[in-house]
């Protein structure tokens, strides 16, 4: 089974059997927020990449990639050593900076705003910066009602699932519903990792590398 945008709409308004305007007008939104939290928790290596960057002098903050959905890993590269920034909440790092004096060789960074990360100390140097995070694909409602998405191809009860949450939550709707459709999710979103695990540990062995553990 698979969606396409203009099914798993119907499929939405049929399970929570709501057709008002204002809920129809809404569902693009609920979408996305499924679509985001899919990818957030899944942790599929499919939607990885990396970017490559520069800080600069005495600024504490890097611009976000516009496709950016969370971190995996961020990197200082310099011809001797490389060093992974621990990644902290903004506030930890407004605390750290106030004890800091000047500039030196940044050990942590965090999520600013949509916008910018923010590192810790300042940069003392112009250091080159690689970013590896997971990205949003291409949202199923940015096409035509007859397209389709990986997830809606790959994974259309999370997706479905996932909408209804954000759909009852929207609507206030019965806690028991709700608690279903949550529920129902998580299994998908496991049954999502346990194939993502699969695959990956399939190529593995055809590549001749060791199975990657998982959590």
């Amino acid at each position: 089974m698979s969606f396409t945008y203009t099914e798993l709409q119907d499929a939405i308004k049929n399970f929570t059997e709501n057709e008002e305007t204002s809920f129809v007008n809404s569902l693009p939104v609920f979408i996305r927020s499924a679509e985001d939290r899919i990818l957030t928790v899944a942790d599929l290596e499919l939607f990885r990449k990396n970017a490559t960057s520069q800080l600069t002098i005495n600024d504490p903050y890097l611009n976000v990639p516009n496709d950016y959905l969370s971190s995996f890993s961020l990197q200082i590269t310099t011809a001797n050593y490389k060093n992974f920034l621990e990644l902290k909440d903004v506030n930890f790092l407004q605390e750290y900076y106030n004890t800091l004096s000047g500039t030196a060789v940044p050990k942590y960074y965090g999520v600013f705003d949509v916008d910018n990360f923010i590192l810790s100390p300042t940069p003392n140097i112009a250091y080159d910066v690689e970013l590896h995070y997971y990205y949003k694909p291409t949202s199923i409602t940015a096409g035509a009602g007859t397209g389709t998405s990986w997830l809606s191809t790959n994974a259309p009860n999370a997706l479905l699932y996932g909408s209804l949450v954000e759909a009852y939550t929207y609507m206030k709707g019965e806690a028991d519903m709700l608690q279903l459709y949550e529920q129902r999710f998580i299994q998908e979103i496991q049954r999502l990792k346990d194939l993502a695990e699969a695959r990956e540990n399939s190529d593995a062995y055809r590549r001749g590398l060791p199975d990657r553990p998982r959590t």
